[in-house]
């Protein structure tokens, strides 16, 4: 190893749901600091779809969404003899409820024409229900491992 490791900064749960994953969101939809906006913005989101789902706790409709998205295998890029090839491996548990987060996150935000909050609540809805563009996402992921699967081999 060249540098040393970085050391991993604890976040504390969120006020409301007293949640970390809630909190990890919160932090990852902050723009500029605004904090309360993002909070905001969450806050409203998981109402609005505890709201259509008729379901007591939005809390975990959010595991479950974030859990449908989180993919398992992902290919990491690895030179042998002039070559690149993908080479599928694990994901971290820590690393794929991330990208599940991120996913949901970028793909409310590429949706046009409502406000933040209701794209948000969209594309968790559409998450939990197990279709959407973050379960797109995940899928070819899959599927990207699962077709470089030859060069698993190549994993160290």
């Amino acid at each position: 190893m060249r540098r040393r490791r970085v050391s991993e900064r604890e976040i504390l749960a969120d006020p409301k749901f007293n949640s970390k994953s809630v909190a990890m969101f919160i932090n990852m939809l902050m723009l500029d600091g605004k904090k309360s906006l993002a909070e905001k913005i969450i806050y409203d989101a998981l109402e609005i779809v505890k709201q259509q789902l008729n379901e007591a706790d939005a809390l975990k409709i959010f595991h479950k969404a974030i859990e449908n998205a989180r993919p398992r295998l992902e290919v990491k890029p690895r030179r042998v003899g002039g070559a690149t090839y993908q080479i599928p491996v694990e994901v971290r548990q820590e690393r794929s409820v991330s990208l599940a987060l991120r996913w949901i996150r970028d793909f409310a935000k590429a949706r046009k024409g409502k406000s933040m909050k209701e794209n948000l609540a969209e594309e968790i809805l559409a998450a939990y229900k197990g279709e959407g563009a973050a379960i797109k996402k995940r899928d070819d992921t899959h599927k990207m491992a699962e077709a470089n699967k030859a060069f698993a081999h190549f994993r160290w």
